[in-house]
C-alpha cells in the first residue's frame, strides 16, 4: 500500500521540504512549494531539498523521480517508479538515506534538459519513500511516499501564464445546500493550480456572508478548461440577490470577478450576471535569462510538501 505525503506527515514518519528556489521566482508561492521552472534546451538546473525522519525509529528513505501528468484537471502521479521523459532527465543524489530517529539530511535534484528537447511543459514528482515490510506484529507491509511536484516548461522563448473566469453559476443541491461554480479557461502556456476565495456581499437587507475558500485540487493544463467550486456555504443563506466577488490565483497569476447572483430553488442552477472582471497575464523573461539566473538560489522558508494523486 502507499500513502501521500500528508498521510506520512500525520503519522510522523517522513518530512520533505525544498531548500531552494530561483531568485526570479521568489514571489511565486508555487515555486516555494514545487520545482517550477522554464528552461532552454540544453540547460541544467539543481535544487537542494531536506528529508526528515519524524519518528523514533531508524528509517531508510529511497529518493527518486517518477512520472506525473495532468488528467481530468487533476495532477496525477504514476504508480511506483514508472518513468516519463522528465523523470528520465532527472537524477537524485543520494539515491537513498539512512536516517536515525529525528535526523535530517539533504539531497539534490538535478534536471538536465537535452539539447534536442521539444518545446512544451512536462510533469514529474520527486519522491522520498520509506518501505515497512511485514513482521510478526503486522502481516501487511506499507510504503510511505512524500515529495514535491515538478513543472518544467521547455522553449527558446519566454513563458506566458494567464487564465480567464468565463462564468459563475449559483447552485443548490436537492437538500438545499448552496454552492458556487466558476468556469475557468487557461489561456496561457503553463499549467495552473487554482486557489482563491469567494465573498458574498450586499445581500437581502444589506447582509454580508463570511468569505469561503474555493475547493483546491483543480490543475488546468495549458489551454485547458475546467471548474472550481466554492462549497460549504450556509444552507440558511437567502436566495439573494448577492454581489459575488471571486478572486482566483495560481502563483503570481491572478484574476478577480464581480457578479450579481441569486441562488435557485433546491436542485437548480442559476447563471450569475458578471459586473466586472480583471485579468493580467504574466510574461516571464526569456528562457536564456531565466537559465542564467537559476544559478543564483535563495533559501526559502520551511513548508511541508505534498505530492498526491489529486492534490500534491
Amino acid at each position: 500500500m502507499s500513502a501521500s505525503s500528508e498521510d506520512a506527515q500525520e503519522l510522523g514518519y517522513i518530512g520533505f521540504r525544498l531548500l531552494e528556489a530561483p531568485v526570479v521566482r521568489r514571489d511565486d508561492p508555487r515555486a516555494l512549494k514545487y520545482i517550477v521552472d522554464h528552461l532552454k534546451p540544453g540547460t541544467t538546473i539543481e535544487r537542494r531539498f531536506e528529508v526528515a525522519n519524524k519518528s523514533g525509529t531508524k528509517r531508510e528513505v529511497k529518493l527518486y523521480a517518477a512520472a506525473a501528468k495532468i488528467a481530468k484537471n487533476r495532477f496525477v502521479f504514476a504508480d511506483g517508479r514508472r518513468p516519463n521523459e522528465l523523470s528520465r532527465w532527472t537524477s537524485i543524489r543520494p539515491g537513498a538515506l539512512v536516517l536515525d530517529p529525528w535526523e535530517k539530511a539533504e539531497g539534490k535534484v538535478t534536471i538536465k534538459v537535452p539539447q534536442d528537447a521539444a518545446p512544451g511543459e512536462r510533469y514529474a514528482v520527486v519522491w522520498a519513500q520509506n518501505e515497512t515490510p511485514p513482521d510478526a506484529q503486522h502481516n501487511i507491509g506499507s510504503i510511505m511516499r512524500v515529495g514535491t511536484r515538478v513543472y518544467l516548461d521547455v522553449s527558446d522563448s519566454g513563458e506566458y501564464a494567464d487564465f480567464r473566469i468565463t462564468k459563475l453559476v449559483a447552485r443548490r443541491d436537492k437538500d438545499g445546500a448552496p454552492s458556487v461554480l466558476a468556469h475557468v479557461h487557461n489561456t496561457g502556456k503553463r499549467a495552473l493550480d487554482l486557489q482563491g476565495k469567494l465573498r458574498l456581499l450586499d445581500g437581502p437587507g444589506g447582509l454580508d456572508a463570511p468569505g469561503r475558500n474555493v475547493t483546491q485540487g483543480t490543475t488546468l493544463p495549458p489551454g485547458g478548461r475546467g471548474t472550481v467550486s466554492v462549497d460549504g456555504l450556509d444552507r440558511r443563506l437567502p436566495a439573494g440577490p448577492w454581489t459575488a466577488r471571486l478572486h482566483l490565483e495560481s502563483g503570481t497569476v491572478k484574476q478577480s470577478l464581480s457578479a450579481r447572483l441569486t441562488f435557485p430553488a433546491p436542485g437548480g442552477t442559476s447563471l450569475a450576471a458578471i459586473i466586472t472582471s480583471s485579468h493580467g497575464g504574466i510574461w516571464s523573461a526569456a528562457a536564456g535569462v531565466l537559465a542564467a539566473c537559476a544559478a543564483a538560489l535563495t533559501l526559502v522558508r520551511y513548508r511541508r510538501r505534498r505530492a498526491a494523486p489529486s492534490r500534491p
